[in-house]
This record gives C-alpha cells, sequence and structure tokens, in this order.
C-alpha cells in the first residue's frame, strides 16, 4: 500500500482533477511530494539521478 511508504512521488501534469474528477487524498499526505510534467520523461530523470547516487 502507498500509504505505508515512507515517502511518495506523485507525478502529475497539472493541479487540474483527473479524468474521473475526483480529488486523490494523497495529494494531501505530508510524505508526498508532486512532480509536475510529463510521467515517463520525470520519471527517466529520477531514475537516472538516482543511479548517479
Amino acid at each position: 500500500k502507498v500509504s505505508n511508504a515512507a515517502n511518495v512521488i506523485f507525478l502529475k501534469r497539472s493541479m487540474r482533477p483527473g479524468f474521473a474528477g475526483i480529488e486523490n487524498e494523497l495529494l494531501y499526505d505530508p510524505k508526498t511530494m508532486l512532480l509536475f510534467g510529463d510521467a515517463k520523461a520525470s520519471l527517466t530523470k529520477v531514475v537516472s539521478a538516482l543511479k548517479a547516487l
């Protein structure tokens, strides 16, 4: 479960509601970090940065 994770990266293109129009309460969890942009491109950059550590 995501709620059990120590940290969460939430990939999102904008702050607009999704297709269903339902707000995701995970967005307001203090351990959630928002990363705006294209999910594939953003995740590729995150993985590259982590590999460089």
